[in-house]
């Protein structure tokens, strides 16, 4: 009974190891020279002066995105999957592009495509950052000094004098 045991054990592991083998070899270690893939960005479609999230696969040490005029070269983070984020110029041409991806350890080059928008994106998040006009401003003074008067002419049409009271 310890001898089957043992023999099953022992084909267990030797099959791991032979079924492992392929994969290994296939998927070079962290900064093994293979080159960027798996490149993506996120979102697809931007607007002239918007930022882009850009992330690779392969690049184990870092890397360089860059595109033609469309935004500065921007640097890839280090790891197995590795992202920069990157500022499109406000006077991009609108259409669709392609951007390279190129692994500070290795030669090879990937791409991807995006597209650019026309006009300026909104200015989402601020909050209230941004006063009222100065429009507004007269506006609203208005109406409070509207509002004060009518009151104050309320008051005094509804006032009562008092009688018997000392």
């Amino acid at each position: 009974m310890r001898v089957l045991r043992a023999l099953t054990v022992t084909a267990a592991t030797c099959a791991a190891i032979g079924l492992s083998t392929p994969f290994a070899s296939a998927n070079p270690p962290l900064g093994g020279g293979g080159g960027p893939s798996n490149v993506s960005v996120n979102p697809f479609a931007v607007h002239q002066g918007s930022t882009m999230q850009v992330s690779a696969s392969g690049c184990g040490h870092g890397g360089t995105v860059t595109s033609h005029g469309n935004f500065p070269p921007a640097n890839l983070s280090a790891g197995s999957i590795g992202f920069a984020t990157v500022r499109i110029f406000n006077h991009a041409s609108p259409g669709n592009h392609t951007l390279s991806v190129k692994c500070n350890d290795s030669s090879l080059v990937a791409t991807a495509r995006f597209r650019i928008l026309e006009g300026r994106p909104s200015q989402g998040g601020i909050g209230g950052s941004l006063g009222p006009s100065t429009a507004e401003t007269a506006i609203g003074a208005s109406l409070v000094g509207a509002a004060a008067l009518g009151a104050g002419a309320h008051v005094v049409r509804r006032r009562r004098p008092l009688r018997g009271r000392v």
